[in-house]
């Protein structure tokens, strides 16, 4: 079938004599990834969405931070990719941005993708340098990426953010020394110590920015109405849990995390306790594990300190 395509869209010409457009598409697509990055990271669409008005290349520049000639060269950029929208009367090209960018790539939108864009590009863009050697070897390439061990690939993934959000140096080397010297329990425990809860709270809301947009897709992919009772393991903060809820008001919920995870959830990201939600702190067979529990209202979602085996 895909013989039949290529041949009915190049009308019979050889493959040497056709634009290549797809592949071109491909190679570069990469250089469009970094540009939305690098807008995100430098702040363009935070300031344009405070500013209110259209702003210049240089005012903009001003803001961020960045030199005029480098910002003029990304604002066009932007404009190409309809991320921002320019304006010119007399003076200078202005700039403003598009509702999509307003909505998904501030900071302050309840539905930004601001935080997991930035471990796209810290974490993820990385990893994806060490693809050849991934499909040499059969495993993810973590520890040759950042020298975090990954034998325990959800502890890999949470220490990552470390090193997805600014740190100095020696707090990686500290951890990276202390994966190699003590055991699985123990590094659990430093990993976690030395993780500050804003960066706890910015690994956690680039794990729900995802979930809050197309989280109800996933969950009503498949029927799940006549499950009364539901496990998400790894949940974070609940963002999954609350979408699943909404979608099937008589399920409940249980989200299972590490202990860190669920404390910084219910202390930054969390809403409310409602009376009468039950939950429960344990621990399972191999590590430290709490629950959250979420039942059948989107608002509700709790944690408590009653002991478990």
């Amino acid at each position: 079938m895909a013989e039949n395509q290529e041949g009915a869209s190049s009308e019979g010409k050889p493959a040497a004599d056709m634009y290549p457009k797809k592949i071109l598409e491909y190679m570069e697509g990469f250089l469009i990834s970094k540009t939305v990055f690098s807008s995100c990271e430098l702040g363009v669409f935070d300031v344009l969405l405070a500013a209110e008005r259209p702003l210049s290349a240089e005012e903009i520049s001003q803001a961020i931070g960045a030199s005029l000639d480098g910002t003029e060269r990304l604002l066009a950029a932007c404009a190409g990719l309809q991320l921002l929208n320019t304006h010119r009367d007399n003076g200078p090209v202005c700039y403003s941005n598009t509702e999509q960018a307003s909505v998904y790539l501030t900071r302050s939108s309840p539905v930004s993708l601001y935080q997991s864009i930035q471990y796209s590009s810290r974490t993820i863009y990385l990893c994806w340098h060490y693809l050849t050697d991934a499909v040499r070897e059969g495993r993810n390439q973590y520890e040759k990426a950042f020298g975090v061990s990954s034998n325990d690939l959800f502890q890999a993934l949470y220490s990552l953010s470390v090193i997805l959000f600014p740190l100095k140096k020696q707090l990686v080397g500290f951890i990276r020394r202390q994966w190699v010297c003590e055991g699985e329990t123990e590094r659990q425990q430093r990993v976690w110590a030395v993780m500050s809860d804003e960066e706890m709270v910015k690994f956690m809301q680039l794990m729900n920015s995802i979930w809050n947009i197309c989280g109800k897709d996933v969950v009503t992919a498949f029927d799940l109405s006549p499950f009364k009772i539901i496990c998400d393991l790894g949940g974070c903060s609940g963002a999954l849990a609350k979408q699943c809820t909404s979608a099937y008001p008589e399920c409940t919920v249980t989200i299972f995390d590490l202990p860190k995870v669920v404390c910084t959830s219910r202390e930054h990201l969390s809403p409310r306790p409602t009376r009468g939600l039950p939950s429960t702190k344990g621990t399972s067979s191999k590590t430290p594990c709490q629950k959250l529990t979420s039942t059948s209202s989107p608002e509700s979602s709790t944690t408590g300190q009653t002991n478990a085996a």
